[in-house]
């Protein structure tokens, strides 16, 4: 089993998602201990793609400058990373509502038409298949599933038109109400997760 962990909080050791994601994987590597891992801290930037990325890496230049050349390895390598992994635990804090700029942005680069998905004359379909993904989810006041939350069904969207559809979040949410019943919450799913 080979893991892609990736966290996104911009608040570092604070962060519960992060803490959620570390237990999960440990979780994991308890139950597989030939697991291996390969870890992305997306607040250390992931570039929004723009009008030059579209044209580095959607319009795929036959002579691209060394620019562009940048821009698709940049990509490239953030597609490869999920392409190699079994499974993803991805972390996912609640800002203002929604996930992070920086998960956004993974997202963004790794939605590749003709590689991570395709279009069909019955629908897309996702080409990331087989593969498995663990969401830590944190909210200090955003209930998941509610009705102002707007990351949980995005991600599981997302996920499941690149071809994931094995989803499983573990929330710590309600955390400005009652942290510590958020927190036995999330750590009671992530005992009951299975190998």
């Amino acid at each position: 089993m080979h893991i892609l962990h990736l966290d996104s909080a911009v608040t570092g050791e604070e962060s519960i998602s992060r803490k959620l994601t570390a237990d999960i994987v440990a979780k994991l590597k308890t139950d597989n201990p030939a697991a291996t891992v390969t870890y992305r801290d997306l607040n250390e930037g992931v570039p929004a793609i723009d009008t030059d990325w579209y044209k580095a890496v959607r319009l795929a230049p036959e002579n691209p400058t060394a620019e562009q050349q940048k821009l698709v390895a940049t990509s490239d390598a953030y597609l490869k990373e999920v392409q190699d992994a079994d499974v993803l635990v991805i972390g996912s804090p609640i800002y203002n509502f929604t996930l992070s700029a920086q998960l956004k942005n993974w997202i963004d680069q790794i939605a590749r038409a003709g590689i991570s998905f395709r279009y069909t004359e019955a629908g897309p379909e996702g080409l990331l298949k087989g593969k498995r993904a663990i969401i830590a989810y944190s909210a200090a006041g955003t209930p998941i599933g509610s009705e102002v939350d707007f990351a949980s069904d995005y991600l599981r969207h997302m996920l499941g038109f690149l071809g994931i559809t094995d989803v499983t979040f573990v929330a710590a949410d309600r955390l400005a109400m009652d942290r510590d019943a958020g927190l036995a919450r999330a750590q009671e799913a992530v005992s009951a997760l299975a190998a």
